[in-house]
C-alpha cells in the first residue's frame, strides 16, 4: 500500500532511531513488513500512517496500551483494540470521580460536617478503609509507618480503626499516590491539613491534578482521532 520508504526516512520523519522502528515492527506497533529478495525490509505509507497513530496513542494512553491496541489492529482483532481503549478511558473517568469525592471529603473535614450524616462518624477497620480507597491493607500500614496515617486502636482487640478524619486522609493519600506524588509530598499535604485546618495546600494539589487530567483527556481525544484516521486508511472504519 503506497510508495516504498526507507527505514531511515521513516525514523527521521518521526524523530526516532532506526532501531526503534524495527522494535515497533517486532512488538506489533507497526504492521508486518515484507522483504526484498536480498532481505531488506520494505516499508510503505501504511507504516508511516501507523507510526503517526502510534505516537498519538502513546501520548494519550501510554506505550503499554498503544502496543496492545495496535498489535490487535494488525492481527485483525479490532474488538480487543477498542476494548483496551475503553478501559483506558474508564480509568480517566474513575479519576474524575475520585477527585470529586476527595473535594467533598476535604470540605467535610474542614467544616467538621460528615459527608453522610448517618455514617459520617463511623470508625472503620483497615480492610474496610483499604477497599474504600482502592489499595491493599499493607499499603495503609506502610503509609502509617511513614506518618501519613494515624489510626487508633481498639482497646479490647488492638485492631486498627480509622475515624472519619483518617478515612479522608487515606482517600487523599491514595489519590495523590496514583498521581505519582512522592510520599514526602503527600505527608506534607496531610500534615498541613491536620495542623492548620487549611485546605489551601490540598486544594492546590487537587487543582494541579484536575489540570493534568484535563490535559490527558484532550490527548486521548487526539489519540482517538488519529486511530480512527489510521483505521480509515486501511478501510477498517467509515
Amino acid at each position: 500500500m503506497g510508495d516504498r520508504l526507507r527505514v531511515s526516512d521513516l525514523a527521521r520523519a518521526a524523530g526516532i532511531s532506526v532501531q526503534q522502528v524495527r522494535t515497533y515492527v517486532e512488538t506489533g506497533v507497526l504492521p508486518p513488513v515484507d522483504r526484498t529478495p536480498s532481505g531488506y525490509r520494505v516499508f510503505t505509507d501504511l507504516h508511516a500512517e501507523a507510526l503517526t497513530a502510534a505516537r498519538q496513542l502513546a501520548a494519550g494512553h501510554g506505550w503499554g496500551t498503544t502496543r496492545l491496541v495496535l498489535s490487535a489492529v494488525h492481527t485483525g482483532d479490532l474488538e480487543t483494540a477498542l476494548a483496551a481503549l475503553d478501559a483506558s478511558h474508564a480509568l480517566l473517568h474513575r479519576e474524575r470521580g475520585e477527585l470529586a469525592a476527595v473535594r467533598d471529603a476535604l470540605k467535610s473535614v474542614v467544616t467538621d460536617q460528615p459527608s453522610h450524616p448517618a455514617t459520617g462518624h463511623r470508625r472503620l477497620r483497615i480492610g474496610q478503609v483499604a477497599r474504600a480507597v482502592g489499595v491493599k491493607p499493607p499499603v495503609l500500614r506502610l503509609w502509617e509507618s511513614r506518618g501519613l496515617l494515624r489510626p487508633e486502636r481498639e482497646p479490647a482487640t488492638g485492631y486498627r480503626v480509622y475515624p472519619r478524619t483518617e478515612q479522608v486522609a487515606a482517600r487523599i493519600a491514595a489519590l495523590l499516590r496514583r498521581a505519582h506524588h512522592p510520599l514526602d509530598t503527600i505527608g506534607a499535604v496531610l500534615e498541613e491539613l491536620r495542623t492548620s485546618g487549611s485546605p489551601d495546600r490540598v486544594l492546590e494539589e487537587l487543582t494541579h491534578r484536575e489540570r493534568d487530567l484535563h490535559r490527558r483527556s484532550l490527548q486521548r481525544l487526539q489519540a482517538s482521532a488519529a486511530l480512527h484516521a489510521y483505521l480509515r486508511y486501511q478501510g477498517l472504519a467509515p
